[in-house]
Parts: structure tokens; sequence; C-alpha cells
């Protein structure tokens, strides 16, 4: 019995031993998964963050490049601090704000890093680097923020900033950790699969102490970062300057084509902040000052901003009715001012002088021509049929619907239809008296200025755009741009029937924006005022030049600034002037121009 037992018992001392022996087998030569865990215990994997791509101006005038900065990375575990008070003061930071990042690094991981401080100048690293070895579980990671040597554009170019949740959310490729930067706005967000390169990671071994015993398996995984790719843009940094110079202390927006390509030359959002201001350790500060800023400096106004287009609509509509055979550049109409206001001017008018003059008679009786064609015997649903054609052939001049340039967050605009009509007043129960202030640029229509320089663009090319866009050529190659940027889009107006318009266009300045005219320079433009219910109107002005090969398209809205023969008009000029010749020969109407006051 006695000897049974003691056979059991040793069956299951050699059952558990070969048992041992088998995991240990497993643990040793097959499954390396525990050496995995142990080196990464004593292996520190260091990201190798990539510089971004640079961005140039169209004649390789650099935009934007890089700073590096140094971020100081703390390991919970390994971190020990003897004097807080001085350690504070050393490294600048306050008592709580230091309590503050510690707790959130453990929160995160007790032995992964988390940063401490982040973007450290270099300047202050310099200061500090010689004390680091001083506080165990501290290593600085290099980054680089953006840097801008002229300081213009920034509504166009956008800022860079710590990624956000949502932005990690939607993050399929598994790019980006917390902490990471990532564009958020302009040409650094629509580009950043080009800028933001692709991220190395260099592994070191440390003891138990944290403290750097050399590369890992002599640097055999490590990878270099491969810097992102350089933008070129379309902008015109001489330009640029100037228009910002000529804004300075007014609000709205300036944006200048070039007609033949789509590429924008210029984009202005007043006021205009420093790019600065957003890159660097001061960021949070300073967002929160310019987000908090009453004139609204953040808000991107040649893309986000809608105004009715008012009085330069009147080309779009004598376009339409010239392609339609509604009306004839002989039609004639008296300026009836019974059914809508109107200034002085000679009457009767035809076409032409109806766009010269700015007849908005004229338009109220053209456009009911155009609107009820007598389709159908019932008034109310002739007026549906005839708006819901004409609102066809307005989208087709990019009105309506988002143009596509290449920043993030562009409005669409609104151009009615029936739809709207039917929801506000009921299906059958409006018609063109509901509908006529349509006829003048007014009413429930909506306009970006962006597509109100695409608009000038489109009466230059005598009927067809390109696309606006900022990027002019990635990493050198023009061929990279994206295909929808050199699509050419139609309008649906026939050639012919622009050249009466252009010179309309040219003789209305002498009517209503004779600031405008530039000496052997002829310029073909439209004044107009767009209604603000909130206070004095805005001073709105669309161009293009020269008349016979147009190098530029541009438009001017300055906020109320009142009418668009003073203000947006010789804003405009100067641009032109400065574009075409590269000086101004009209130093009082700079003057004017950066005074400020429209009064007269």
């Amino acid at each position: 019995m006695n000897e049974n037992r003691h056979s059991v018992i040793i069956i299951v001392i050699i059952i558990v031993g070969l048992i041992l022996l088998s995991k240990l087998f497993m643990i040793q030569v097959i499954d390396d998964s525990f050496l995995r865990r142990a080196e990464r215990n004593a292996v520190q994997r260091i990201v190798d963050y990539p510089y971004r791509g640079l961005v140039y101006d169209r004649n390789d005038e650099l935009l934007v490049y890089n700073n590096p900065v140094f971020d100081l990375m703390v390991i919970p575990q390994e971190f020990n601090i003897v004097d807080t008070a001085k350690f504070c003061k050393l490294f600048q930071i306050e008592k709580e704000e230091l309590k503050e990042k510690y707790k959130a690094a453990r929160k995160y991981s007790w032995v992964k890093p988390s940063p401490l401080i982040k973007q450290i100048s270099n300047t202050d690293f310099a200061r500090i680097q010689d004390y680091l070895i001083d506080y165990p579980g501290l290593f600085v990671m290099t980054r680089s923020v953006r840097a801008y040597p002229d300081s213009v554009a920034s509504s166009a170019l956008g800022y860079i900033a710590e990624i956000v949740p949502r932005q990690l959310e939607r993050d399929s490729a598994h790019y980006y950790n917390q902490g990471d930067y990532i564009g958020h706005s302009g040409l650094e967000s629509y580009y950043e699969k080009f800028l933001r390169g692709k991220k190395g990671a260099k592994y070191k071994m440390v003891n138990v102490r944290g403290v750097d015993k050399g590369s890992f398996k002599n640097g055999q995984l490590d990878t270099a970062s491969i810097p992102g790719l350089n933008l070129q843009s379309t902008i015109d940094m001489a330009l640029q300057k100037y228009g910002e110079k000529l804004m300075k202390g007014k609000r709205g927006s300036v944006v200048a084509i070039q007609p033949k390509t789509g590429e924008i030359l210029s984009m202005i959002s007043a006021p205009v902040y420093d790019p600065n201001l957003l890159a660097g350790s001061a960021y949070g500060k300073n967002y929160l000052k310019l987000r908090n800023d009453s004139t609204k400096p953040l808000f991107n106004r040649p893309i986000m901003a809608m105004y009715p287009p008012g009085s330069i609509f009147k080309i779009v509509q004598s376009l339409i009715g010239l392609q339609w055979g509604i009306i004839t550049p002989n039609t004639t109409f008296a300026c009836n001012k019974s059914l809508v206001a109107c200034h002085n001017h000679p009457s009767p008018v035809n076409l032409f002088g109806a766009i010269r003059n700015s007849c908005n008679p004229y338009y109220h009786q053209a456009f009911r021509m155009m609107i009820n064609q007598d389709i159908s015997s019932n008034t109310f649903t002739d007026t549906q049929i005839g708006l819901d054609k004409w609102h066809e052939a307005v989208e087709k001049f990019g009105l309506g619907n988002k143009l596509g340039v290449d920043l993030p967050y562009e409005s669409s605009g609104s151009v009615p239809s029936s739809k709207l009509y039917d929801r506000i007043y009921g299906k059958g129960r409006w018609k063109y008296s509901t509908i006529y202030s349509l006829s003048i640029g007014q009413g429930e229509m909506q306009v970006t200025p962006l597509q109100m320089a695409n608009l000038a663009a489109i009466f230059a090319n005598k009927g067809y755009y390109f696309t606006p866009h900022l990027i002019k050529s990635i990493n050198g190659n023009p061929d990279d741009i994206p295909e929808e940027f050199t699509t050419k889009h139609d309008v649906g107006v026939a050639p012919h029937h622009f050249d009466m318009v252009h010179d309309a266009m040219a003789e209305a300045l002498y009517g209503t924006a004779m600031r405008a005219i530039i000496k052997d320079i002829t310029i073909a433009g439209k004044t107009g005022t767009a209604q603000n219910p909130h206070g004095e109107d805005h001073s709105v002005f669309v161009a293009f030049a020269p008349k016979e090969d147009p190098q530029i398209a541009i438009a001017v809205y300055v906020e109320n600034a009142g009418w668009g023969g003073r203000a947006a008009a010789s804003t405009a000029s100067l641009m032109i002037e400065q574009y075409l010749r590269g000086h101004i020969e009209r130093p009082a109407l700079e003057e004017y121009v950066l005074a400020g006051d429209f009064g007269d």
C-alpha cells in the first residue's frame, strides 16, 4: 500500500516536472512573447517626428517653414523630485500645472512617456539641458512648429495644433497618437497627408533607473522619419501683403483670381491676424484671445461669410436673359421707380444702359419676362416653373453650391428655388411679386466673396471657369495637383454674349466707380451694395483687367462701408494696379483707402 502511494507520488512529480519543462521550453524557445514583454520594459521607443513640408508662394518665396522645439517627456515610474520649488523655477512651470501634468501622465501609463512641458524653445532648452541628468524619468523629444517669415495669408495657410479626439476617431490609418499635431484649417488641413511626412522610430536600452544604455540591437530596428512634401501655393506674396495693408483696420474680404487657371492670387480675410500667434507654446492663450475677439479674425470671410450679391448679380441676369433669347442688347425699358427704387439716370435704357447705370426697374421687368413665360395658364405654377429653370441656370455660374476650393469649411451660399418658397408660403401661394427682389441680387440670395471673385473670372473668360484653388504644385510637380482644379466648367452662355457686357462693365466705372479707373489699363467692373439689416451696408466691387486680355479677376467686400464705388472699388483698383504694374502710381487713392474714411 505504501509502495503504491510512493509510486503515485513519484509519477505525479514526474508529470508536474514534465509540464513545467514543457512550459519553460515553450516560453524560452517557441513563444517569444515574454521575451518581447521583457524587452519592452527595458527598451524605450522614441518617435522620430518628420519635418512638415514647406509652403512657398507662386514665385518661390517662402511662406511657411519649421522651427525646432522640444517636448519634455516624463516616465512616471522613474520620475522623482526632491525640491519641487527649485524644479518649477528651473523649468518655468507652475506647481499646480506640474501636479496636473504628472497626474495625467500617471493616468495614461505608469511606465510609458507622456509630455510634461511642450514646445520648449531653443533658448529655453539650452538653459535647461544640463540639468536633465539630475531628474530621472525625464527626456527630451524633438518636434517642430510652424513659423512664418512675412506673417501673411493666415486665413489661407491655416495653422496646426494638437489633434483632438474626433480627429483621432476618424484616423482610419492609425497614423496619429494623442499629443500629435495636425492641420486644423487652411492649406495645413486640406493637404495634411502631403505635408505631414512619415514618422520614424528609434529604440534605446535603459536600465531600471532609466539611464540610457545605448541603442537596442545596434539600431537594427530604427527607422528614419521621412519629411513631408513641399507645396507651392498660387498666392502672390507681394500682392497678398499689399492687400492686407489696404484692409488694415477694416472688416471684409479680398479674393483675386487668375481667370485663365483659377489660381487664387490673393485671399484676405480682414481683420488679419499674425499666423505666428498660433505657433509655439503660446498657442492656447493666443487661440482663446483670437476666438473671443469680437471682430472674428479666425472667421475665414472669403469662404465662410455670406452676403446678398446685390447689383453685381445683374450681370448674371443679363447673360441668362441673352442666352435664353428673352432679352437682346436692344431690349429697352423705362426706369419706372414705382416698381422698385433707383437712382437718377437717363431713361429709358437698353441693356447696355441698364448695366452701365445699374438700373433696378430694368431688371425687375426683364426678370419677370424670364420667370413668367406663360408656360402655364396658372400664374403660380408658371412662376414656379420659371423660377426652377432660372435656378438651374444660375447654379451653373458656381452659385448655390460649394465651389470646391482646397480649403475646409467652405460655405455654399444660397440660390432659392420653388422648394424654399413652398416651405415659406405654401405650395401655389406665391408668385412673381413675392420674389422680384431676386432680380437685383437681393432677397433670399446669398453668396460668398470667393463665389463673387469666381463670377468675375467667368465674365473675364467669356463663359467658363476653373475651380478656384490655392495649390500650384506638390513637391515641384504641377501634374500632382488634383484633377478637379484643371477641369473646365462651362456656364452655358455663348461667348459672344459677353462682348457687349464687357463694354458696358468698362463704361460703368465712369458712372459708379470713377476712383477705380487706371490710366492705360482698362478695367471692366461692377459696383454693388450688399444690404445689411444690422447696420451700414457693405461695399462690394467685382472686376477683371485688362479688359482686352484679363490677367486678374477680383472681388472686394468692405463691411459697413456703404456704396460699392468708394471703399471696395478703390481697394480693388489698387490691387489690380499692384499686380499688373508691380507698383502704385496713385498715392492719393492709396492714402484714401488706408485712411478708411469712406464718407464721400
